[in-house]
């Protein structure tokens, strides 16, 4: 079963005094909906991530106790919601959003679809590439949940010893990672190791010499500059390293490597200036925070915006 990421508003109404409930909710393996009457499921459907399959409207049905027939579509009014239009006997008599029609975002349509055909496509010729929607999520799943433990461990280390005790566990627990990956072959850094040991050796000077809560904060600052070189460099390289093995890691097969190396060292540059203002601006509990359970997620956000930009320009 795979884990649910958002749940989206659920939709409720009444036909004949009868209660009628739609839910959706995004999970890893796509999006899933269900149509419940007086509490009770009538129907379910789901749809992919990526794929032909993944841009359709749900169809929900369900026979009232008489035999009559409603019919739920249900979609994507956008990235952040979905919405439905209800059907009984063949006329509307529910929208959630009213004169609209729930349907895959355009300008995002292209890109669940190519993914699908592109897989189809290279599996012919070139098997191991096709898998790359699979191996991507596959892949990222473990790495992002590690990031996210030792953030959560980082910042229950700080909230009961200190911020410099924290930094050295977080160091520590780093290099042993690292260390795991390399005995097991079980890939838990997200594909570079080597950056990361040389990134976790500047983390750890950096604990040791800036010996005080304030300096601390900054570190995240200091190590984001430097690695947001490190990409930036690579990139005007063309991207051989770092850019490249990256790449390995997103859902789509076409990245100009140095172009995403580029973008990613100014996504960097700007979490290193977030982190700053927020070790200026907030108290110690909230900078704890932010870097915990917000860092992250604007990182990802970032990342799949920036993802346009990464990709050649495609002309139809």
């Amino acid at each position: 079963m795979s884990f649910t990421w958002w749940k989206y508003p659920t939709r409720r109404f009444a036909i004949d005094g009868l209660s009628f409930t739609v839910s959706s909710k995004a999970r890893g393996d796509g999006l899933h909906s269900s149509l419940a009457m007086l509490g009770v499921e009538q129907a379910r459907d789901e749809t992919p991530v990526f794929g032909a399959e993944s841009v359709r409207n749900h169809i929900l049905r369900a026979n009232l106790p008489d035999g009559r027939l409603l019919e739920v579509e249900l979609g994507y009014m956008g990235m952040w919601t979905t919405g439905i239009v209800a059907r009984f006997c063949g006329a509307v008599v529910y929208e959630s959003h009213k004169g609209r029609v729930p349907a895959y975002p355009d300008k995002y349509r292209a890109a669940a679809t190519q993914h699908d055909s592109f897989g189809e496509s290279v599996k012919a010729t070139q098997g191991a590439q096709a898998m790359n929607g699979g191996v991507f999520a596959r892949h990222n799943r473990l790495p992002f949940a590690i990031d996210i433990i030792t953030g959560l461990l980082f910042y229950f280390v700080a909230k009961f010893t200190d911020l410099q005790t924290a930094a050295i566990v977080g160091v520590v627990v780093g290099f042993g990672l690292v260390l795991f990956q390399r005995i097991t072959k079980i890939d838990v850094t997200g594909g570079l190791a080597l950056f990361g040991i040389l990134m976790l050796c500047i983390s750890a000077g950096l604990a040791v010499w800036l010996n005080d809560d304030e300096w601390i904060k900054q570190r995240g600052t200091i190590t984001g500059l430097i690695a947001a070189s490190f990409f930036i460099i690579d990139g005007a390289r063309g991207g051989p390293y770092i850019g490249k093995g990256l790449a390995r890691y997103m859902p789509y097969s076409d990245i100009d490597a140095g172009r995403f190396a580029i973008i990613m060292g100014v996504i960097g540059l700007v979490m290193a200036a977030l982190n700053y203002g927020a070790a200026k601006l907030l108290s110690t509990d909230n900078w704890l925070f932010y870097k915990t359970f917000v860092d992250n997620f604007i990182v990802v956000g970032l990342v799949f915006f920036a993802m346009r930009f990464a990709r050649p320009t495609r002309t139809t």
